[in-house]
């Protein structure tokens, strides 16, 4: 052990705690240390989402998104299957309410078979009543490898399994530096200075700030959204029956809201997309002067702004308005009314934008001299989580074995 080489992981998210776990897989006995600032793993976009595990349907073909969603949905799966972590494969419909929709619905469909999806099944009306009898539509898809789980007992066993295979946590301690010395680096925290032979970034909402403080100029910058999410009430979940989604407006870049069974029990809605004012701002007056700062001096938010003005507007008045979060729904599901809707939870996606405004539809994951920044990995990465740590997992073979 005290002749291995060591690898330190900034983030004990999902995405973190993977790579770990796939490093483990693959050299035992490697000498592993996770570092997060907060005193419990997962706490932040690991657990602060719908539950779903995406099948891939919306990525474009080639892209990590879509070949590490397909594949990292087999693996979730089993590793639920195999440590009894609640799980179903419930399928999902993604309906088109008007004619356009429909068009993009069908290449929608097509993008899910080049991505190798299995099952996809072309829907009328009445056929997707047949699944969903409240849903209103004019046609849809039904994406039968879509399912639920608990990310929240994925993170958990997954922090087990490395703890038994000999990894260290360091819980509740911030990198506050990350230097060079020669060959290897030293990670700074308040409480320790960690040695290592490479180093991984794996630290979400605040990922682009650990690799400035790695020496790394981030190519992009982590945009924060906030997504809000109402639940129905118990007596009308009947309404839907597992997962019913909307097609995507091409012109703005966010799946819209949408409705989703919880593992638990109960179904929610949402989300929207508007911007928070801290990276972990998961309240409308959770504010962090510093970071709200960044952000407004940021030149890509005003360009995104300038790019998605009526999409970002109605974002807004709908966070404001659950008239208006009612109506987005009532071109799903009908029959909900305002009074069906309690208030529900809320995520903040660490969401990569660059200094033009577009937004990295991509998962970003940046290699330099010994160290992997993973710049961005919103949704669906936590679907795809174990194939994303084995990218990883390999890349930093590469670097061991150079």
């Amino acid at each position: 052990m005290d002749g291995s080489p060591r690898v330190v992981i900034v983030g004990a998210g999902i995405v973190g705690l993977a790579t770990g776990y796939a490093l483990l897989s693959r050299r035992p006995g490697l000498r592993v240390r996770i570092v997060e600032k907060e005193t419990q793993v997962g706490r932040h976009q690991s657990t602060h989402n719908s539950g779903v595990l995406h099948a891939g349907l919306y990525y474009a073909p080639g892209s990590l998104k879509a070949r590490l969603a397909v594949s990292g949905l087999q693996r979730m799966v089993a590793f639920c299957r195999d440590h009894a972590i609640p799980h179903e494969i419930c399928g999902k419909l993604v309906v088109a309410v008007d004619e356009e929709q429909r068009l993009r619905l069908a290449s929608l469909l097509e993008r899910g078979r080049r991505n190798g999806l299995r099952g996809l099944r072309w829907l009328t009306s009445d056929e997707a009543r047949e699944i969903e009898p409240h849903v209103r539509c004019v046609a849809a898809v039904h994406v039968p490898e879509e399912g639920i789980t608990d990310f929240g007992a994925v993170c958990l066993t997954l922090a087990d399994r490395l703890r038994a295979r000999g990894a260290e946590f360091s819980l509740g301690h911030a990198v506050t530096r990350a230097r060079r010395r020669g060959p290897r680096w030293e990670v700074v925290t308040p409480a320790a200075v960690h040695e290592a032979d490479v180093l991984v970034n794996c630290a979400g909402l605040h990922a682009d700030t650990v690799a400035a403080l790695a020496g790394v100029r981030p190519p992009c910058r982590i945009v924060p959204f906030r997504g809000e999410y109402f639940r129905l009430r118990q007596d009308r979940e009947s309404l839907v029956r597992n997962l019913i989604y909307p097609v995507p407006d091409p012109t703005f870049p966010f799946l819209g809201v949408h409705f989703t069974r919880q593992i638990g029990g109960g179904i929610e809605a949402g989300p929207n997309a508007v911007l928070a004012l801290a990276r972990e701002g998961y309240t409308r007056t959770t504010l962090h002067p510093r970071e709200l700062r960044e952000a407004l001096l940021y030149p890509g938010l005003w360009r995104f702004l300038r790019r998605h003005p009526r999409a970002s507007w109605t974002e807004l008045r709908r966070s404001l308005s659950r008239r208006l979060f009612c109506a987005s729904l009532q071109r799903l599901v009908p029959e909900v009314v305002e009074a069906d809707l309690v208030p529900g939870g809320a995520g903040v996606r660490a969401q990569a934008m660059r200094p033009t405004g577009e937004l990295v539809e991509d998962f970003l994951l940046l290699t330099r001299p010994g160290a992997i920044h993973v710049l961005n990995a919103p949704s669906p990465a936590a679907t795809a989580s174990l194939a994303i740590g084995e990218e990883i997992a390999a890349g930093i073979e590469g670097m061991l074995a150079a």
